[in-house]
């Protein structure tokens, strides 16, 4: 089954997706290190990395010392990416799919990353009151506009001055919709960082100090 025939409930809302386990193993090269991840049934991008997600992982930048966010992880290729260029900074990767959180600590293992955690919940429930240099997600668009715009709305509480976010998505999925919001509500510059095969990468920059109401 394909991650398009999959029930919305499985793909983005199944704390314990009902669907057989079907595991297997893929491979991509992030900054000249060969990355090995275990894939499975039951969630989002369950075939291997998607277009929209690598498109995302090839125009995220960090500092060493960044603290990044990784917002619905899936099996975890954002969050690996994140931690091995932030090596001294902390990665956490949450979802709400418990058999994504158990691949993604198993594929921080596979890939000796130490200075990460993943965290089951959703949206910002697990991270509470913390703040992050960078929040980095491929949004559940399928679950609908009003989780979207609930994601974009209530990042900046959890970002630090000059933080950002950086999501992915395509035409048909309303990319240039959530841009023209985040243009217009967005405390911060907006950018497009990259583009490909219909998606794009944005990037809303949380400014160092809120103007005045």
């Amino acid at each position: 089954m394909s991650d398009e025939e999959l029930p919305v409930s499985e793909q983005y809302f199944a704390e314990q997706p009902h669907t057989r386990s079907v595991r297997s193993e893929r491979r991509f090269l992030y900054q000249g290190e060969m990355l090995t991840f275990v894939v499975d049934s039951g969630m989002f991008a369950s075939h291997g990395i998607d277009p929209g997600t690598a498109l995302l992982i090839e125009n995220l930048t960090f500092r060493r010392t960044d603290r990044v966010m990784d917002l619905g992880c899936g099996w975890g290729p954002v969050g690996v990416a994140a931690a091995k260029s932030a090596r001294d900074g902390r990665v956490v990767l949450t979802d709400v799919n418990r058999r994504a959180a158990r691949l993604a600590r198993e594929n921080l293992e596979r890939n000796g990353v130490k200075n990460a955690e993943v965290r089951v919940g959703s949206l910002y429930t697990p991270v509470a009151d913390e703040t992050f240099d960078v929040i980095a997600t491929n949004p559940p668009y399928h679950a609908g506009r009003p989780l979207v715009l609930r994601i974009l709305s209530e990042a900046p509480d959890h970002l630090a001055p000059d933080g950002r976010l950086v999501l992915v998505g395509k035409g048909s999925q309303g990319i240039r919709f959530y841009q023209e919001w985040l243009e217009a509500h967005w405390p911060g510059p907006v950018a497009v960082l990259g583009r490909g095969s219909g998606y794009r990468v944005l990037e809303a920059r949380r400014a160092r100090t809120e103007p005045a109401a």
